[in-house]
């Protein structure tokens, strides 16, 4: 079974970032999860634009930049100057009035362009502006803080995603309360990618290497 999994890096321990970064570059980490909050679009402050270009000078692996602000098209030059080629960068169709200029400044600046859709947000909602992105980060817990609680019906979104994944040669990656059993679940309908914070990766007593194996090897 094919799929990615990226490391939510709000997760990790900043007493030793560098540190970090290499061990799950060596332990098989495909990407790097970066959470922008502004306080505003969401009711948090996370990682800042300083730790994302320190992760970008000290990682391999590329980066995925989660914009949780309002008015993402206002700053987007400040990420996509921080970012290299072909790292992905998600924005809220719900933080701009127009997203799809800021999609496109994204996609000029070299970048792959990402939608990130809220629990309450529908798939019709965003359905012409899946035309001009390559990946989709469905979350499924209200962006904003980890460790949330799953939120069921979110699944049937899921569905729906799948069902028109070719069509829209789209990428689909999930964002919140990942757990062995939902990869279980998930990747062989198509699911692509899976960001992994505290339900599985971060804070456990075992290598991140270690970690990162079991998950390839889950039994599907």
């Amino acid at each position: 079974m094919n799929f990615k999994l990226t490391a939510s890096m709000m997760c990790a321990n900043y007493g030793n970032l560098k540190k970090e970064v290499k061990e799950l570059e060596a332990g098989g980490i495909d990407s790097f999860h970066i959470d922008i909050m502004d306080g505003r679009f969401v009711p948090n402050y996370a990682m800042s634009l300083n730790d994302l270009r320190y992760i970008a000078s000290v990682a391999q692996k590329p980066l995925d930049v989660h914009l949780m602000v309002e008015h993402p098209n206002n700053t987007i030059e400040l990420f996509t100057n921080s970012l290299r080629k072909g790292d992905t960068i998600y924005i809220h169709p719900e933080a701009e009035y127009h997203a799809s200029t800021t999609i496109q400044k994204i996609i000029n600046a070299g970048m792959t362009p990402g939608l990130a859709i809220n629990p309450g947000t529908s798939v019709e909602y965003v359905t012409e502006m899946l035309r001009i992105v390559k990946r989709v980060l469905v979350m499924t817990v209200n962006p904003g803080n980890a460790g949330q609680m799953y939120m069921p019906y979110v699944s049937k979104k899921i569905t729906k995603l799948l069902a028109i994944k070719e069509e829209m040669d789209l990428e689909l990656y999930w964002d919140g309360a990942c757990s062995a059993e939902k990869i279980l679940e998930f990747a062989p309908k198509g699911m692509d990618g899976f960001v992994l914070g505290t339900s599985l990766l971060f804070g456990k007593e075992k290598s991140y290497g270690e970690t990162l194996k079991n998950i390839r090897e889950l039994q599907f």
